[in-house]
């Protein structure tokens, strides 16, 4: 067997699996929108504010996922296995203690995080009543984060995917039969979702505890192995505020464009994310083999990950691209029965398709560097593209008309300029070799 194809056969080993697990999670949010949309345009512009915020508030504690991967994997790379479970033991105690926190936080908050994006009293009410029923699931979504972290750097990313699957099933049977069957309207589609993200973390949270055990990890805290945790995943987490602070702005934007708009931009967004999530299950088997690459001292190997995880992502993401622009019209009546919601879904659809190309490249890059453990760069970059995008969406707000014009303007914005932006900074690091740090 060649090496090419060897190699192959290891990354579509962790990639399918988690490819499985990671397109599990975005169908919460495509379900509860399927769901929440036959209820009337403003429910479903509620849901799209609520889950936004509620999914900017989760990413930005994916660091918890992305910082145990590597540290997992390189510490089972260099021959470390108890300390690779017992650094992923105290991420999951310190994914417990945020999620608490940010729990009370949400609950509280709610109101006034609404009411700061501009929306309607009508929008803000069904946004307002998502947000307080989700948040008693957040210490169990955290802990999805950080139990699957400490999997994918054990090279396991089949055991994330049967929870994840059977989750999707529970939030989907649960949604339908609360919001309908039990006459909750959108907060039904809340409870369901608290519901499915609790018991998923306990299942998985499980799994990892019988692993740690059966390697003599303690489970008990440890304070400075959390705080070690929190040290390492602070660079991830600038860079992943200077995501969500994208698509925070991204949404402030689609809501000065109209309720037509915003309902479109929430159909969007939810298949942008599951076509991101998609493209993502590359990243996540870059992350892996770079980790345990880099542990064991291999660089010809880490680079011989990248180049074909590249090629890989570049491929799927036209594949993917080209179903999204073409399936537009026929997706659309799924999820709302407004004419012009219609419209600026397939509108908006075509635009991500011409993107996702350039998409694929981004998200295999973000992988690799993470797995390299090179979060200062990330952070940095991070921070730069924002501050490219900010004022190219502020254009949109201003000038851009509203409906489902805009909302093309607002993604070509996004998904054009935004992701090109990261595209140029990941792709001048990978080219050096000063994030190839070998070692445990």
């Amino acid at each position: 067997m060649s090496e090419v194809r060897r190699l192959d056969r290891e990354i579509l080993a962790l990639a399918w699996p988690a490819l499985g697990a990671l397109v599990a999670e975005p169908l919460f949010v495509l379900v509860d929108s399927a769901v929440v949309g036959h209820l009337g345009t403003s429910q479903l512009a509620g849901l799209s504010l609520a889950s936004t915020l509620l999914v900017t508030l989760v990413g930005l504690c994916v660091f918890l996922a992305y910082a145990t991967t590597a540290a997992v994997a390189r510490r089972l790379g260099a021959g470390h296995d108890r300390e690779a479970l017992q650094s992923g033991v105290d991420g999951m105690w310190l994914a417990l203690l945020l999620g608490a926190g940010l729990a009370a936080l949400l609950w509280l908050a709610a109101p006034w995080a609404v009411s700061a994006m501009g929306a309607s009293d009508d929008v803000a009410a069904h946004a307002t009543t998502y947000l307080r029923w989700s948040a008693p699931g957040l210490p169990g979504m955290l802990l999805v984060l950080a139990a699957t972290g400490v999997l994918r750097g054990l090279q396991d990313t089949r055991t994330p995917l049967w929870v994840a699957s059977g989750g999707a099933v529970l939030n989907a049977i649960g949604s339908v039969a609360l919001v309908y069957g039990v006459g909750m309207g959108i907060a039904g589609s809340a409870l369901a979702t608290t519901t499915a993200q609790l018991l998923m973390g306990a299942v998985l949270a499980a799994v990892v505890v019988v692993g740690a055990r059966r390697r003599d990890a303690s489970l008990r805290p440890h304070r400075a192995g959390i705080w070690a945790n929190a040290v390492a995943g602070a660079p991830l987490f600038v860079r992943t505020l200077s995501l969500r602070l994208a698509i925070l702005l991204t949404v402030w934007v689609a809501t000065g464009l109209g309720a037509v708009a915003l309902g479109g931009h929430q159909v969007v967004n939810s298949l942008w994310g599951l076509a991101a999530f998609a493209l993502d299950a590359l990243a996540i088997a870059a992350q892996a083999l770079v980790g345990y690459g880099l542990g064991t001292g291999d660089r010809e190997r880490v680079r011989a990950v990248l180049r074909r995880c590249l090629q890989w992502g570049v491929a799927a993401g036209a594949v993917i691209g080209v179903v999204l622009a073409v399936a537009g019209w026929w997706i659309a009546p799924l999820f709302s029965p407004d004419p012009d919601v219609r419209v600026a879904v397939a509108m908006g659809l075509a635009v991500c398709g011409l993107c996702m190309p350039m998409a694929g490249w981004v998200f295999v890059l973000d992988g690799v560097l993470i797995g390299a453990g090179d979060g200062r760069f990330l952070a940095a970059a991070g921070m730069l593209t924002l501050v490219v995008y900010a004022p190219v969406a502020l254009m949109v707000r201003a000038w851009a008309p509203e409906g489902a014009v805009g909302l093309a303007w607002l993604w070509a914005a996004f998904a054009g300029v935004f992701m090109l932006a990261r595209a140029v900074t990941t792709g001048w690091r990978a080219r050096g070799e000063r994030w190839m740090v070998t070692g445990a």
